[in-house]
């Protein structure tokens, strides 16, 4: 069974909750974005901070995501300022696991403004849409074991994990995030 609808690839959608807008990304959103990239607390569960040029190279493969899939990361922009703060959305993994081929529900935001609720706001909406509007069967979200902030948004999703879904992140060097966590929801 495909994970992607007959429909999809599809003209990528904005998106809206009540405080955010998702929609793609601009070149007034490079600044914000590379900040956020060399942020320690940003960055906690990644293997490195990113650089200018690594920021860039990130954004571009996220457009490219829109234009393989019609969905990917979103940059998330309040709607109260027009202020960028990170990026919530669908990607399909670039490795081979046991659950792949997968579309993954991730988010990536400015830490202040963790504790607002607006990581779960937004991945709420990004995945109504990833099951309503792009037929999606399953969506997996996936963090190092350890982060727990990103695990109790998943779980608020009403996302599951099994032990028997951990795995070694193929592109995580050996140390202590190399192990993660697997999460999925079914279409209801």
């Amino acid at each position: 069974m495909s994970i992607f609808s007959p429909l999809s690839p599809m003209e990528p959608l904005g998106l809206e909750t009540e405080r955010l807008i998702l929609r793609r990304w601009r070149k007034s959103d490079f600044k914000p974005f590379a900040r956020m990239n060399q942020d320690p607390m940003v960055m906690e569960f990644f293997p490195r901070r990113l650089d200018a040029e690594q920021t860039q190279a990130l954004i571009q493969r996220i457009e490219r995501g829109f234009e393989e899939h019609g969905f990917g990361l979103y940059a998330a922009e309040l709607k109260e300022s027009g202020a960028f703060i990170g990026f919530v959305g669908l990607s399909v993994p670039s490795f081979n696991a046991h659950f792949t081929p997968a579309v993954e529900i991730g988010w990536r935001l400015a830490s202040d403004q963790w504790g607002k609720g607006l990581a779960t706001e937004a991945a709420t909406e990004v995945m109504r849409a990833g099951f309503e509007d792009f037929g999606l069967t399953e969506i997996v979200s996936m963090t190092a074991v350890n982060n727990l902030r990103s695990r109790r948004v998943m779980e608020k999703l009403g996302m599951q994990t099994s032990s028997e879904d951990d795995f070694e992140h193929p592109y995580v060097p050996a140390g202590p995030l190399k192990k993660h966590v697997l999460y999925r929801k079914l279409r209801p």
